[in-house]
């Protein structure tokens, strides 16, 4: 087994189990060594996705797995809310807008789909949305995560290549001056490049919980879009332009 699974197969098992000591995760390689799996894990440590535990335990770290919808929503949900706002007030009428998955991304969906544009979204709550709306809406279909509502994949992918926006807003878990924007999936990283790519201006919707953590998947480095977030960070906005809510 190469050191990428043994290192896929360890944060598997994390994220079914949450917490695991390393008795426990040797039992599921019995062909690795002891010695081996204390390098992995210090490996996935230093990357930031796992952390130790008093005890001989290990778990994912808080910023490298994938919560509910419902219970990111419950978190900071007056920063979030002050984002969502700073970012509807960036939009004008007529445009064509991305709006990501994720819960400052859906609060401010719940905004624009009072405005007068068109959104293009991933972000399957908006099929909650019911009744007159000034906005048109298209959800881009795909694999459903019913975790974070997201949709991903292939079919995501070929329609994005082909849709050209004036603003997108991407949701991320994770924000570092040396490590970049990072989410926990590589298929919601690769969307995330996508739509980048193909967008006058980019703005990163990260309250300021999600500075300086880590999560699995880089997604790129900090230049080419504005954060806005309800606070200022020194080192991040010494690399990127930065809006407060």
């Amino acid at each position: 087994m190469i050191p990428y699974e043994r290192h896929e197969l360890i944060l598997n098992k994390l994220k079914e189990a949450d917490l695991l000591k390393i008795d426990e995760l040797a039992a599921f390689m019995p062909d690795v060594s002891m010695s081996t799996l204390r390098r992995d894990l210090k490996e996935l440590e230093k990357r930031g996705s796992i952390e130790y535990l008093t005890g001989g335990a290990v778990k994912l770290h808080s910023a490298a797995r994938e919560v509910s919808v419902f219970e990111k929503g419950a978190q900071r949900s007056s920063e979030k809310d002050l984002i969502a706002r700073r970012a509807a007030a960036e939009v004008e009428d007529g445009e064509t807008v991305y709006v990501d998955s994720g819960t400052t991304a859906t609060a401010l969906l719940s905004l624009l789909v009072d405005k007068p544009v068109t959104i293009y979204t991933t972000n399957g709550y908006a099929c909650r949305f019911t009744g007159d709306l000034a906005a048109k809406v298209v959800v881009i279909g795909g694999d459903f995560n019913p975790v974070t509502c997201s949709l991903t994949g292939p079919m995501v992918e070929n329609a994005l290549r082909e849709l050209y926006f004036d603003r997108a807003f991407i949701g991320v878990n994770a924000v570092d001056e040396d490590r970049g924007i990072m989410t926990p999936g590589y298929s919601e990283a690769i969307k995330k490049r996508i739509v980048m790519r193909n967008s006058q201006a980019s703005y990163v919707l990260a309250d300021s919980s999600k500075f300086h953590v880590f999560s699995n998947v880089k997604v790129c480095d900090l230049e080419g879009f504005t954060v806005i977030s309800d606070k200022r960070d020194a080192k991040i906005g010494e690399r990127v332009k930065m809006i407060t809510a």
